[in-house]
């Protein structure tokens, strides 16, 4: 029988997070939802969207390719969401840059497309890394570039992560080393001291902040990172079409853009084949800016600094352990586990993420969609899958050890997670659910989501 405790004290108590979810995300109870996907999307305060609103009703914003006020208008909001980024992670204006894209994505790409890769300057992953990341070997392998990938450990920690690091720029030099703040699959926090280790070895390196959402406290002059990607939504869920690369004015002058595009260049000459690219983020930014929504970035900014980082952080961090603490203990009749977790048991360098599975009383795993069905027909959202993260999956699941390679070579074009079963075996996992907290989650959305699980070993 599922119990609701009360929240401990500590320093989430210093901000009144239920005042806030009253007032900000009211529509979630209207809804009767309880959101627990914050990994994949913050939400935005009601506030956020009234300012916002309000912006766009009262202002005149044109494109900032231009000198009239309305243009003028744009590139005020763009330089105020510049220098919000660079506040938010704590980065030298006179040291660090601010390219807007896309998405965390789009910022990767630039990266990838751009850095030197050859014979004699390599890539470095992790395991744990989101596709977005591992897609950058398709760049490095076609430079002929040297890859090496650092393994996991049973809690989906990097294993021996120095001595691995080492081995690797030992056997391919100097690299970009990329890696994630914080894992989108297991909610590890990983070792931002290996930025440093990294660069004294004679690397650049890529973080991906984008899974550690606004309770990461990445700071870029304690942690300098050469590249840091984001996206704005993960942060405070609007505006959803913008994501940032942070970077290292010296290491963004490295980069070699592969192409031009309207907006990057000082000149381009038809007749003579020659063009020459803006300096800084201007040589980045590929044609007309998200101009209306880069204006929300400000406020949306603001927004969290209304919620002290530690205060937020606590928050989440309670909600964590309540929930790995109490699925733990969860049995079915014949006391059997009902649920497998992935990644550290405890919250030691844990952020608000959890990956996990429902197991059936023989200890099978539940397929995840029969649960993510359930959770949706109940008002939960949570999301099922490898969540966009092969290394982390493959290691949780054992995937690494079954023999799936023929699988995918049998099942290429015609992929799907079932087929996957099928082939592999009925008996391995494929896929896991994942629960991430936010801001305005509260105990009751933790309890219903436990109550979910219990409902799934009722035999």
């Amino acid at each position: 029988m599922l119990t609701r405790a009360m929240q401990p004290a500590g320093a989430a108590d210093a901000f009144d997070f239920a005042t806030l979810r009253a007032t900000e995300f009211a529509r979630l109870d209207a809804a009767g939802i309880a959101y627990l996907d914050y990994a994949a999307s913050a939400l935005y305060g009601a506030s956020q969207a009234r300012a916002h609103g309000e912006q766009l009703a009262l202002g005149i914003f044109g494109n900032p390719h231009s000198e009239h006020l309305a243009s003028r208008n744009s590139a005020v909001a763009q330089a105020a969401a510049r220098a919000a980024t660079l506040a938010f992670f704590d980065a030298d204006p006179d040291l660090y840059d601010v390219c807007f894209t896309a998405n965390a994505t789009a910022a990767i790409k630039l990266v990838a497309e751009s850095y030197p890769f050859s014979l004699r300057r390599g890539l470095i992953l992790s395991a744990d890394n989101h596709n977005s990341v591992n897609g950058m070997r398709e760049f490095a392998r076609r430079a002929q570039a040297p890859v090496n990938v650092l393994p996991l450990d049973a809690q989906l920690r990097l294993e021996h992560a120095s001595a691995n690091l080492h081995a690797s720029i030992d056997r391919q030099g100097g690299s970009l080393f990329a890696f994630p703040q914080q894992s989108n699959f297991s909610g590890v926090l990983h070792d931002l001291s290996l930025i440093k280790e990294a660069q004294a070895l004679g690397c650049d390196v890529l973080v991906d902040a984008a899974a550690a959402g606004p309770s990461g406290a990445l700071s870029l002059r304690e942690h300098a990172a050469d590249f840091v990607v984001c996206s704005f939504y993960k942060l405070f869920g609007l505006p959803t079409g913008v994501g940032a690369l942070i970077a290292k004015r010296s290491a963004l002058s490295r980069l070699r853009r592969p192409w031009f595009s309207g907006g990057t260049v000082e000149f381009v000459s038809v007749a003579h084949g020659r063009h020459s690219l803006k300096p800084g983020h201007e040589g980045f930014e590929d044609g007309t800016p998200n101009f209306l929504d880069l204006a929300a970035i400000e406020s949306g900014f603001a927004f969290l600094a209304r919620m002290p980082r530690s205060c937020l952080r606590a928050h989440i961090q309670s909600h964590v352990q309540h929930f790995l603490g109490t699925a733990a203990t969860l049995r079915h009749r014949n006391g059997t586990p009902l649920v497998r977790l992935y990644g550290p048991a405890d919250m030691a360098q844990r952020g608000g993420i959890v990956a996990f599975n429902v197991l059936q009383d023989d200890g099978s795993v539940l397929p995840y969609e029969h649960v993510e069905q359930l959770a949706r027909e109940h008002g939960v959202a949570i999301r099922g899958g490898c969540f966009c993260n092969p290394g982390a999956a493959e290691k949780a699941f054992g995937l690494d050890a079954v023999g799936v390679e023929r699988c995918f070579d049998k099942l290429e074009g015609s992929f799907s997670m079932e087929a996957l079963r099928n082939c592999a075996a009925r008996a391995v996992t494929v896929g896991a659910l994942r629960l991430s907290v936010g801001a305005p989650t509260t105990r009751e959305d933790i309890e219903r989501a436990l109550a979910l699980m219990a409902a799934c070993g009722v035999d």
